[in-house]
């Protein structure tokens, strides 16, 4: 499929310009790093933005402790290569207190292990505003937002109080208890990711290529047993199939799909015959209809 070069181009400068902005504009930075396809792309963006300098603020990583294996040990080799500054932080009263996929609810365990923590960590860390991989097309509240979106006091957005984005002027001011989150990549769509990562040859997680992998069907999603504490139901059987992932996450809650792309060119193929949005495999979005909005007003990226 041929890739259109003046469209990346032109989201690429949009970024680059975006990068370049917060850096000025704000005291503590700081780059939120989940490992998946879009945080790869940002991170190149973030390298070309500053290049021949380093990145200018450090990366934050929000741990789980449930992530794929596979997404760690990327994440320690891609940040190394980047030679960017990587912050990991876990919710430890979460951990001290059982909180896991399987023992508390979808949205309680979100609440606690990727809210709670990701505001524990920008407290503690004094960061005025954090930069997102989100894109508008992933999910309705998402394209809600502004590309610097204002979160108020204890990181709460407010959806219906935004500041006008017009002819891409930006407001990075901010009032005493205010921050900022800031979307880079909102005007890039799914196959943009793709067709940029192909084009780049940006390295992503081989979890996004199709390969053979221990899964269990539970209920319509095929969930992949990545290690020893995911619990089998009564009757589950792991068997061996030839899956990959749209989107990445705590592997409970991260559904594969059936496929056999196994390259770059394949997925692109597939991924623009597919009308199914890659949030569908991330069961964290389907405990209600407005699930994700409301995760948003608390804090959640």
């Amino acid at each position: 499929m041929k890739v259109n070069q003046q469209i990346l181009k032109a989201l690429e400068s949009e970024s680059i310009e975006i990068l370049r902005e917060t850096a000025a504009s704000f005291r503590t930075p700081v780059m939120m790093y989940s490992i998946g396809k879009d945080s790869s792309v940002l991170l190149h963006l973030a390298k070309k933005a500053f290049y021949p300098a380093p990145i200018p603020f450090p990366l934050l990583h929000i741990d789980t402790t449930w992530k794929f294996k596979e997404m760690i040990t990327f994440r320690d080799q891609a940040v190394a290569k980047a030679g960017a500054k990587l912050i990991v932080h876990t919710n430890k009263d979460g951990v001290a207190a059982g909180i896991n996929p399987f023992n508390a609810s979808i949205s309680e365990y979100t609440r606690v292990m990727k809210t709670v923590a990701l505001r524990q960590a920008l407290d503690k860390y004094e960061f005025d505003a954090a930069i997102g991989g989100s894109r508008r097309d992933e999910e309705k509240s998402r394209a809600k937002e502004r590309i610097f979106s204002v979160r108020e006091v204890g990181h709460k957005w407010d959806p219906r109080n935004q500041r006008p984005e017009l002819w891409r002027t930006y407001n990075t001011k901010l009032a005493p208890g205010q921050s900022m989150r800031v979307f880079p990549l909102s005007d890039w769509t799914e196959i943009d990711i793709w067709r940029y990562i192909m084009t780049e040859n940006i390295e992503v997680n081989p979890l996004y290529f199709a390969q053979a992998r221990p899964m269990v069907k539970r209920g319509d999603q095929l969930i992949m047993v990545d290690d020893e504490r995911y619990p089998l139901s009564p009757g589950e059987k792991v068997q061996m199939l030839e899956v990959r992932f749209r989107t990445l996450g705590c592997y409970p809650l991260t559904a594969a799909v059936i496929s056999n792309a196994k390259d770059l060119t394949s997925i692109v193929d597939e991924v623009f015959s597919v009308k199914l949005s890659e949030r569908a495999t991330r069961l964290i979005d389907g405990a209600n209809e407005d699930s994700m909005e409301k995760k948003k007003t608390e804090g959640y990226f």
